[in-house]
């Protein structure tokens, strides 16, 4: 049985901020390196950025040998101590990425041990590497030695180079050259009304899960008709929620397509704040508000999602839509949160401009991404097909 040795490590400039990580696969008997994992995953925290590291490199070693035995060494006391089952998750980004983790070896064939950072600085390094690259594709990365790449986290029909496009989805400086090719164009239509929606009651994931109102319903309709004039649209996705799959099936009738329900779509869950105006969340819960605001890692009461949590959910969306729907137009039907979110990632801007974008319902944004990097916003907030 070979004996593989993990080093993995993680990082975000901002926590959250931009973030990377890298991970390095070594044969424990004769200290070879044989695997050099890295990417650029976007805005995210540092634990989840490790958590990522910890997740490439084990399936690259699995890649290698899925009967070897793994010997992780982090310099994340945190990463360390839950996977070896000390301490408790309690995070809930950091639990499916744990799961995920805990499920490419069986339990008694990986062990953990914590390292001091300065004897982690390969992997460190490689982390710094992709955050200092960003939205550039990181070449060579994520192979293994003389062997196969490792298998891609993303599967599709068609002939794209997934692990090229996971790391295409944030901006790059400079402009897409002609010969570039055709972007994956994400056109970003936000749900029509709900009885909640005139109210500005805060309404997520996590919520009553309304249905349109009669009002929502005609916004639908318009948007279907414009959508139907301008003829570019070759698929339809939407979030799970109700209000979403109404508005897309609207569009889908019109179009004659079908819908793909993709979870990652959905609106952010605002914990005990679902159903309550902002007046009404400042009155009962003032404290938390105010952190809410003020930190994007801050969750609203009671257990809900913070805006961090979203982009990073909405970043691996995105990467994975890229990947799958390379060269083509696809309308995301979706919510505010994730529409903002999808605009903020594509500018490069601040997790605080969220509160200073303007969505209105049905409204029509488009984000274009480009082979080499770049992201185009092209258009947000259209409502004037509502007129």
């Amino acid at each position: 049985m070979r004996e593989f040795i993990v080093e993995a490590d993680g990082g975000s400039r901002g926590n959250p901020g931009p973030a990377g990580y890298g991970s390095v696969v070594i044969d424990a008997t004769t200290g070879e390196t044989l695997v050099e994992a890295a990417e650029y995953i976007g805005v995210a925290t540092n634990n989840v950025a490790e958590y990522r590291g910890l997740l490439a490199g084990l399936r690259a070693a699995h890649a290698l040998d899925p009967a070897a035995r793994i010997h992780v060494r982090m310099d994340s006391k945190l990463v360390v101590e839950q996977m070896s089952g000390r301490w408790k998750i309690k995070h809930p980004d950091m639990k499916p990425l744990a799961a995920e983790a805990g499920a490419v070896f069986p339990a008694d064939r990986v062990t953990y041990e914590w390292i001091p950072r300065a004897q982690n600085k390969h992997a460190d390094r490689l982390a710094n590497e992709a955050m200092d690259d960003g939205a550039k594709p990181l070449q060579g990365r994520g192979e293994l030695r003389d062997q196969p790449p490792p298998a891609a986290t993303v599967t599709t029909t068609d002939k794209t180079d997934v692990r090229a496009a996971r790391n295409v989805a944030s901006p790059s400086a400079g402009w897409a050259p002609a010969d570039m090719g055709a972007p994956a164009t994400f056109v970003l239509l936000r749900h029509g009304e709900t009885p909640l929606t005139p109210q500005k009651r805060f309404s997520g994931s996590g919520g009553t899960n309304p249905s349109l109102s009669p009002v929502g319903q005609d916004q639908a309709a318009r948007a279907a008709t414009e959508l139907a004039a301008r003829g570019t649209i070759q698929h339809i996705l939407a979030s799970p929620l109700t209000r979403t799959r109404e508005t897309a099936a609207a569009v889908a009738e019109r179009l004659g397509l079908d819908v793909t329900i993709e979870e990652g779509l959905r609106e952010t869950d605002f914990g005990a704040w679902e159903g309550l105006t902002f007046a009404e969340v400042r009155e009962r819960y003032p404290d938390d508000l105010t952190t809410w605001l003020a930190d994007p890692t801050a969750q609203p009461t009671c257990g809900g999602e913070s805006f961090a949590a979203t982009a990073t959910r909405i970043a691996a969306t995105r990467d994975k839509l890229i990947a799958a729907y390379a060269g083509r137009t696809v309308l995301l039907v979706t919510h505010v949160t994730p529409i903002k979110t999808f605009v903020q990632l594509a500018l490069g801007a601040p997790p605080e401009s969220l509160f200073r974008m303007e969505l209105s319902a049905a409204s029509l944004s488009a984000v274009a991404y480009y082979a080499d990097g770049n992201a185009s916003v092209q258009l947000f907030n259209d409502t004037s097909h509502l007129r």
